[in-house]
């Protein structure tokens, strides 16, 4: 599949938050909005469960980039079937090219939460599987 404008968008984002060297590492909830929106049909679970367990913990326990990236490595460390998420009609109101049009900086950021936000929210059917494998994933770890 040849590649789109918005994959072009996601690049020069990727490169942006790479470039902030942010101790919170906000390139993380660029790149799992970003598996999300774009998840299909022939998207493997542990994709599109990683990206939607960084969105929930980034928006609904207010992780960190950083503890985000954790959070996945711990998820990594048990070996299980990975569920098979059920794809929303629409995947979010923005895309990588509009958070590619605010201006770098605060602006910028606030814009990818905004994008990490409604990309959550397009996934609300899948809300409680996500809370559910996370909170095992608690558990597992005590």
């Amino acid at each position: 599949m040849p590649p789109t404008n918005d994959d072009a968008a996601y690049n020069e984002l990727c490169a942006y938050t790479l470039s902030l060297r942010d101790g919170a590492f906000i390139h993380q909830h660029v790149v799992d909005a970003f598996a999300a929106q774009k998840a299909t049909e022939r998207t493997k679970p542990i994709t599109l469960t990683f990206a939607l367990v960084g969105l929930y913990l980034h928006l609904e326990k207010h992780f960190t980039g950083k503890q985000v990236q954790r959070a996945h490595m711990q998820l990594a460390r048990h070996k299980r079937a990975w569920p098979a998420l059920p794809l929303p009609a629409t995947r979010g109101a923005m895309s990588a090219a509009e958070v590619m049009a605010f201006p770098p900086g605060p602006e910028r950021e606030r814009a990818i939460h905004n994008w990490s936000a409604s990309v959550w929210a397009a996934y609300r059917d899948c809300h409680p599987a996500v809370e559910e494998l996370w909170s095992s994933q608690k558990q597992g770890d005590r």
